[in-house]
């Protein structure tokens, strides 16, 4: 009997793009079938390259063969491009952040319920090796409850790498909505869901300079902050602090450290699947972690230096196997749309100047062994 496949479409042909064209074919239950843009030059050149059909946006969304829409638009496209697509009867799974508003979000979610539809929404690094390796080590009580953490994401901003940065500088881009779904997805996985929070924010400079081809040189604005550090209290009662900035030069704060009863846990990049995870007991020593021959931490990319484990299309593949099988997705639209809460709810507060109140809520996604993981794969 042959395996149930279902046919994915890409809606938007940009720099990430090629992960998902270059990673899916790992994974069971997907095959991109076709891609568009809505410069078709581009979107013919990667249906090219990777031996996919490019046909027009509204053909894509008609074809019958795409049972799943990928939606990897600029953020600020991401709301009427799933809604089109769930109004086409398909599937989405979105690129971070799911839209710019909760409002926006939850109108989503009634949209995907009324036809029977399921949104998923990166990241899906929560299913990478060395987090899930931390998730297992917090479920088995190795460092105790968890009371409090920090967590910083900061570097320069992209504008030096990026060769169309401007969406990072707008509303919808910034720190906390472009760097921050992967930190706080990682935080909701391990820790739990948020109920309030508070920060301060603001922008070192009016305008950015670009400094890749081909338009290094021109300036463009900065209408969203791009430093943001908020304070995160937890369902649960733990306490977080949350540094988010691309106004900062250099820094020596790690990526993400949660303190419990017992010990302390030392969690590599959110950004990225694997990692070095270490721990601490009671006396204060910190020794790194076994790992635990999980599928998503072997290096498997090495278009960077150093090469790293990247399995990017793992939380699509998870939503097709799930729309499959009756359950829910780990990178689901509850969990995501929660995150967009706690997010808009920092750059609220950040505005005001006050506490903010996360409005909605959600349940840690289920764990995924490495056996569960190997399912995934082809």
């Amino acid at each position: 009997m042959t395996e149930k496949t279902l046919g994915v479409g890409i809606i938007g042909c940009g720099n990430i793009s090629t992960a998902y064209l270059q990673f899916a074919p790992m994974f069971r239950g997907i095959e991109v079938r076709a891609v568009t843009d809505l410069n078709m030059k581009t979107a013919r050149a990667q249906a090219g390259r990777f031996g996919v059909k490019a046909p027009g946006i509204d053909d894509l969304l008609a074809d019958g063969d795409i049972d799943v829409v990928v939606n990897l638009t600029i953020p600020e496209a991401h709301y009427p491009v799933s809604m089109a697509a769930l109004e086409a009867g398909k599937h989405v799974y979105s690129e971070k952040p799911l839209a710019l508003s909760v409002a926006d979000g939850i109108r989503m979610r009634e949209a995907a319920q009324t036809r029977n539809l399921t949104v998923g929404c990166a990241p899906d690094t929560i299913l990478g090796g060395a987090h899930q390796l931390a998730r297992k080590l917090i479920d088995d009580g190795e460092i105790g409850r968890i009371t409090a953490g920090t967590a910083h994401v900061m570097s320069h901003g992209m504008e030096h790498w990026h060769p169309n940065p401007d969406f990072f500088f707008q509303p919808g881009g910034g720190p906390v909505l472009d760097v921050g779904p992967y930190y706080i997805a990682n935080l909701i996985n391990l820790i739990g869901p948020v109920a309030r929070v508070a920060a301060l924010a603001s922008s070192a400079t009016p305008t950015r300079t670009i400094l890749s081809a081909p338009r290094k040189g021109e300036e463009i604005p900065v209408a969203t902050p791009t430093n943001v550090h908020a304070l995160l209290a937890f369902e649960n009662g733990a306490t977080v602090t949350l540094s988010t900035s691309w106004d900062v030069w250099a820094h020596r704060h790690a990526n993400m450290e949660l303190y419990g009863t017992e010990g302390a846990l030392f969690v590599p990049d959110p950004n990225f699947f694997g990692g070095t995870v270490e721990k601490a007991g009671r006396d204060g020593k910190i020794a790194a972690v076994p790992d635990w021959d999980h599928p998503f931490s072997k290096v498997n990319d090495d278009r960077h230096t150093p090469p790293r484990a990247n399995y990017r299309t793992a939380g699509l593949a998870d939503m097709a196997l799930a729309i499959l099988e009756g359950r829910e997705p780990r990178c689901s639209l509850e969990r995501t749309l929660h995150a967009l809460d706690v997010m808009t709810a920092i750059l609220a507060s950040g505005e005001s100047g006050s506490f903010v109140d996360v409005g909605t809520t959600c349940t840690r996604p289920q764990p995924l062994d490495p056996d569960q993981a190997r399912a995934l794969l082809r």
